[in-house]
């Protein structure tokens, strides 16, 4: 488990690339994917028969170092190797060979004279003994803390590593300041038997170990692909216009998020355009403070000091133009004047517009009066006809009761008025229609009615047969 994932111990194992026989869960084994190397030069042959010199082995808590290969072995991506260490030999895997090795050296500036040895090819003995080592790191790890807790000492082991050949353990620690941990490392002698190695490392390197869930739903970078840790500060937070809530900011380790510094460069280059924010106008309706400002879309807020509730937003050009102004002595108009309106721009969501006949011609014509006449004359004719059918007292109606002779009277003294009306109204509805008197077009020339809606008529109750 060199390089933190289970499968490791085999020979066959290869973490540094994604094939077949390689890591299977190469994607999500922190230190195996932090760790490896792209070589892109290993489908170029050597130019000669030349074995490669150096090489790159991986051991765990993503320690990489690199080895002379001084016995000129046939290594290759995933060997398990044998290697120079003090006291005795180390057991790691190799992650890189080739050419690619010396250009990875001269970048990380490593030394080629100090480069320790390649002994061997690790055999079968090597192999059991480191794997028994690494189950025991877990138990020991436990053990450990509680000696520490025991003496009172303000440190946390984070991690145990065993040397290959079981002849040495190095601590990992976390601290927030000097700790004297003289007696505790002979309590760890005593108890474990070996040679004790502290190294204190910091909260960032911690949180790179033991891994986790970022808040931004992914695994964190620092276990995953990032290996320099750059110091962040709050003033990369103030620079993107990001309020100082520690709770947001800081991540798993406890510091400031180190994903704060991969945008900050491009904020100081669109920063250098903008005025200062502590700019103050001099208008003539008294003086206005900025209050916030939009990197993206380059404006600035500002507001009275007599009336900071109302904010007006300029654009930096305005404002600079301003700030001249003020130069001179004079003094700049009011916010008022120089509030741009911005266009809204309606927009419409072609997915909910899912009416059948959208893409259809429709005519959308105003109908005149003509068709609404046309529309609606034979549906009056038919109530008109009705209407004087029932004022008619020639024809006979039915089903209904009849009353007595008096009533009869009355009603044959006040049917004339009605039928007076009656008759009248079908002629002026009729006019509208297409069958037409000559005396009736004179009588409707001197006498136009403006067009009104027909009103449905109820027909006159029939009290007798009149």
């Amino acid at each position: 488990m060199s390089c933190g994932c289970k499968t490791s111990g085999d020979s066959s194992h290869s973490c540094g690339t994604k094939s077949a026989n390689g890591c299977s869960s190469v994607d999500t084994c922190g230190n195996s994917y932090k760790l490896s190397v792209f070589d892109w030069l290993s489908d170029i042959s050597p130019s000669g028969s030349k074995i490669s010199e150096y090489v790159e082995v991986r051991f765990k808590n993503d320690r990489k170092l690199y080895y002379k290969n001084v016995n000129n072995l046939p290594l290759h991506i995933g060997s398990i190797v044998a290697v120079e260490s003090s006291p005795g030999h180390d057991i790691g895997v190799v992650s890189l060979a080739g050419e690619l090795v010396k250009i990875q050296m001269k970048k990380k500036n490593f030394p080629e004279d100090n480069t320790l040895k390649v002994y061997r090819l690790a055999n079968q003995k090597d192999i059991e003994t480191w794997q028994e080592l690494r189950k025991k790191e877990n138990n020991i790890k436990i053990d450990a803390r509680k000696i520490a807790y025991g003496l009172n000492l303000e440190m946390k082991i984070t991690d145990v590593e065993y040397q290959g050949d079981g002849s040495k353990i190095t601590f990992y620690y976390t601290a927030d300041s000097r700790v004297d941990f003289r007696q505790l490392i002979k309590d760890y002698a005593g108890t474990f038997r070996t040679k004790i190695d502290m190294k204190q490392i910091g909260f960032r390197q911690e949180s790179a170990k033991v891994g986790g869930i970022g808040s931004c739903g992914r695994e964190l970078c620092c276990s995953t692909w990032l290996t320099d840790f750059r110091s962040v500060n709050t003033n990369a937070a103030r620079y993107q216009q990001l309020s100082i809530n520690p709770q947001k900011l800081a991540g798993q380790c406890g510091k400031l998020k180190c994903c704060l510094n991969y945008e900050l460069d491009s904020y100081l280059d669109v920063l250098r355009d903008f005025p200062s924010s502590s700019t103050v106008l001099h208008t003539e309706k008294g003086k206005a403070f900025c209050i916030k400002i939009d990197v993206f879309k380059k404006k600035m807020w500002f507001a009275y000091v007599e009336n900071s509730m109302a904010w007006y937003d300029l654009d930096i050009f305005e404002v600079k133009k301003l700030i001249s102004i003020n130069k001179k002595g004079e003094k700049a108009p009011a916010l008022e004047d120089l509030k741009v309106i911005e266009n809204k721009m309606v927009t419409s969501d072609l997915i909910q517009e899912n009416s059948v006949d959208r893409f259809e011609k429709k005519n959308r014509r105003p109908k005149s009066n003509k068709d609404r006449n046309r529309e609606r004359g034979p549906r009056q004719n038919d109530e008109n006809g009705q209407n004087e059918n029932r004022s008619n007292p020639s024809k006979p109606q039915n089903n209904r009761p009849q009353k007595p002779q008096n009533d009869r009277n009355r009603s044959s003294e006040q049917k004339p008025a009605l039928n007076s009306n009656a008759a009248a109204k079908p002629v002026e509805n009729q006019n509208s229609g297409q069958n037409q008197n000559p005396n009736q077009k004179t009588e409707n020339k001197n006498h136009k009615k403006p067009f009104k809606k027909a009103k449905k008529k109820m027909p006159p109750k029939n009290e007798g047969n009149a």
